[in-house]
């Protein structure tokens, strides 16, 4: 078993268990404010430095490459005197001795530990799903093996119609694949749209050469050595020789219950991002934050801020839950919605729709005030009915105008 010495005897030592967004968004907010308090050793799965997930459908598409997704190259670490073992995942956390055993044999001992073990892609677990040619939509392995998939083979099957899975289906046919979508509801994106919307945005990209399959619930995947075909309950089935599953994922938060840290649906966390462990904190999406868990960016680089602080010794802050919009671009399509979008039996909906422009808008009224959005096309004014949502404000004087966007609803005022 090899150990590694720290560095300085004189530091008290962070071990960063994860080399994602969340956990080195973290370190660089510990190190604007702390930059000589640690010596810092991080742990990755992947054999890379930090790279943005959220640009791997750019590079499936052709757009960019993996190096225009890197955020922190493995200069970076030398830079700032961290010690990278990319490619060596932490497998056990002795909180006893306050030591991680990563993969090789290697043992760190540590002060402070942060985990930031992100997710997991939830794989349908259907007969067949193991077979090659089933893989997940998650980090730099998934795309190439899509783009291998995509040199060699004809037809993909997408299974999940939401950002993620929409993503990998544009991205696979500007591969030159056949691809279907599939999704287990009757409306693409129904995290984020309503129905009307949900609609115009399958029409638009059924127009740019997709399929979609609705409502659809996948029984098997078929093939004897590889992936030849998905079989659904009704009996029907279609070819695929890649099937990309983008169901959902699951907070990783396997290490963190084997060491004994609270868990319910994620590593529980309080306003400091500390477990209840008070020299182990987490971030990301593997946390789980007053029964809340997470998967945008800003509310994850609010928590970085937050846990990069007190571990600086600056613990002033707290970690508060803000509501958040979704900003999106499917494929050359502008979306966003934001707060109750869906509404009620007690609200009623302002509607504007526009099929030559390709623009619908959807405003959810509560009284005198507006609870949520939905914008399809035309997504400038989005940020305006946020604040508008957020700050609770009357909007009474210029209801009528409203749907028209804050420039003419400032005349009317």
């Amino acid at each position: 078993m090899e150990t590694q010495a720290n560095k300085s005897t004189a530091r008290p030592s962070l071990v960063v268990v994860g080399n994602g967004m969340a956990g080195m968004r973290t370190v660089e907010e510990l190190l604007k404010l702390a930059p000589d308090l640690y010596d810092i050793t991080v742990f990755g799965a992947e054999p890379h430095g930090n790279y943005n997930r959220i640009m791997l459908s750019p590079v499936l598409a052709g757009d960019k490459s993996i190096d225009d997704i890197m955020l922190n190259p493995r200069a970076w670490y030398d830079d700032n005197g961290i010690t990278l073992h990319a490619g060596d995942p932490v497998v056990h956390i002795d909180r006893r001795q306050r030591t991680v055993h990563a993969k090789s044999g290697l043992t760190v001992q540590y002060d402070r530990l942060l985990l930031a073990t992100g997710s997991t892609p939830f794989i349908i677990p259907v007969p067949g799903h193991q077979l090659p040619g089933v893989i997940a939509f998650r980090d730099i392995q998934d795309v190439d093996a899509m783009l291998q998939a995509a040199r060699t083979h004809r037809h993909a099957v997408v299974i999940g119609g939401g950002l993620l899975g929409l993503e990998a289906a544009n991205g696979l046919m500007r591969q030159g694949m056949d691809v279907t979508v599939v999704h287990v509801t009757d409306a693409l994106m129904n995290q984020q749209l309503d129905k009307p919307a949900a609609a115009l945005l399958k029409k638009a990209l059924e127009d740019k050469g997709l399929r979609f399959l609705l409502n659809a619930h996948t029984e098997e995947i078929v093939g004897p050595d590889r992936v030849t075909a998905v079989r659904f309950k009704d009996g029907s089935s279609i070819p695929a020789d890649l099937v990309v599953m983008t169901a959902g994922v699951r907070p990783n938060i396997a290490l963190a219950k084997a060491a004994g840290l609270h868990c319910e649906r994620a590593i529980i966390v309080d306003d400091t991002l500390q477990t209840y462990d008070p020299r182990v904190y987490a971030v990301g999406e593997c946390v789980q934050h007053r029964k809340a868990t997470f998967g945008l960016v800003a509310p994850i680089w609010d928590q970085a801020r937050v846990c990069g602080a007190h571990l600086a010794g600056a613990g002033h802050r707290r970690y508060v839950q803000q509501a958040t919009a979704t900003k999106l671009k499917v494929t050359g399509v502008d979306l966003y919605s934001a707060g109750d979008f869906i509404g009620g039996d007690d609200t009623e909906d302002l509607i504007v729709r526009d099929p030559r422009r390709g623009v619908y808008k959807r405003l959810v009224l509560r009284g005198t005030r507006l609870v949520g959005a939905v914008l399809y096309g035309d997504v400038k004014d989005g940020p305006w009915y946020f604040d508008l949502i957020q700050s609770g404000r009357d909007i009474s004087s210029f209801r009528r105008e409203l749907p028209f966007g804050q420039a003419m609803c400032q005349q009317a005022a």
